[in-house]
């Protein structure tokens, strides 16, 4: 009765791997999918992504930098901008 079960296991086993669309592993053989879902590092991490945009059109201007040197702008005419270097806060405690 048992071997019934068992076969009726893994075709039940099989069905579901092929349904769900995942690899069945009856062996528990090493698969390797560890290393494959591990984060990408270094050289291969750059690989992965195309190049930017700014190297391929010099024309090119990004929004959200344009509204950050606006926005940079405004507050700088309202005297509200970045200190000049050495007036910071630590300057003016001494």
């Amino acid at each position: 009765m048992s071997s019934i079960a068992s076969a009726n296991k893994k075709k039940i086993a099989l069905v579901a791997a092929r349904i769900f669309q995942t690899a069945l592993n009856d062996t528990n053989a090493p698969t390797g999918r560890k290393l494959l879902k591990k984060a990408l590092v270094g050289p291969r991490l750059t690989s992965w992504y195309p190049e930017g945009i700014r190297k391929m059109d010099m024309l090119f201007e990004d929004p959200d930098d344009k509204r950050r040197k606006v926005k940079l702008e405004r507050m700088k005419r309202r005297g509200k901008g970045p200190p000049k270097k050495g007036e910071g806060k630590r300057a003016k405690k001494k």
